[in-house]
């Protein structure tokens, strides 16, 4: 398993994504990833999942300290000031007693940044997250925040494939020494019938979805969170480390990216870059 090491943490870059799945699904989904050789799982308060998500590591019988769990703060607690509150009742839910990564899932344009990213400090130092970090925001808004935290932010998470350029937030993200973990990697499905992913899947012999994956954990500071429910995709998904993308084919696949190729962009999103 590759990793990237953020503040002598060694964080494994390739993760598993939990949006969408509930119930047993989730949990089953989770046991599966961690059996097959995930130690990286995320979810999110707003998913609904954590307590089937917290179930799944708990069936897997793995020690904790293998694991790196990541959750996040939904936008009402972040309004509200409830941040550690918010921690604690992830927490429950996961059955946990500190995750390894607590984000605030996006940023709100009615509060300032330091009113947001400012309570993950006390996060940090009671020991209920071992890193803190951020969601969906810009390469603006990551200056401020870096700015206005007490602690060392370590994460940006933000969607991103092939089609989506993101080189303002990858290179903030990198300035600061922060994790970008990328969430819809495969692009919802649209770059699978890709000619340039799907000829370079026949090249090596692999499927488009682990030619897409490949290119993500090639790129430094970059990881990238997968969602699949069935077994047959979880290992697919996981099986991309017995081969290496060209720099020639990286740089084929970096200009898919188009003008209209962000996917996830709801209402209270902010004015991306």
């Amino acid at each position: 398993m590759d990793t990237q090491t953020i503040q002598d943490i060694a964080i494994p870059k390739l993760g598993y994504g939990t949006w969408q799945l509930e119930g047993d699904k989730a949990r089953s989904g989770v046991s599966m990833a961690i059996e097959i050789g995930y130690r990286h799982i995320d979810t999110a308060a707003i998913y609904r999942n954590e307590r089937e998500v917290g179930q799944g590591i708990a069936d897997s019988g793995i020690d904790r300290s293998d694991l790196f769990v990541t959750t996040k703060i939904w936008n009402e607690d972040i309004a509200a000031g409830r941040h550690m509150e918010a921690m604690d009742a992830s927490l429950e839910r996961l059955g946990l007693d500190h995750v390894d990564l607590i984000l605030l899932h996006w940023p709100l344009p009615e509060l300032s940044i330091a009113d947001q990213v400012g309570p993950l400090a006390d996060i940090r130092k009671s020991g209920k997250a071992r890193l803190v970090g951020v969601s969906n925001y810009t390469s603006k808004q990551i200056g401020e925040a870096v700015d206005a935290c007490d602690v060392r932010l370590a994460c940006v998470q933000c969607e991103y494939h092939p089609l989506l350029d993101q080189t303002a937030v990858l290179e903030a993200a990198r300035r600061h020494d922060m994790l970008f973990t990328s969430y819809s990697p495969i692009g919802q499905g649209e770059l699978l019938d890709d000619p340039t992913v799907k000829e370079l899947a026949g090249e090596h012999g692999v499927s488009p979805a682990q030619i897409v994956l490949r290119w993500h954990i090639q790129q430094d500071h970059v990881a990238a969170i997968p969602k699949a429910t069935s077994r047959g995709h979880i290992e697919q998904n996981f099986d991309i480390f017995g081969f290496e993308l060209s720099e020639e084919a990286m740089a084929r696949l970096h200009g898919l990216a188009k003008p209209d190729g962000r996917l996830i962009n709801p209402g209270w999103a902010p004015d991306w870059d």
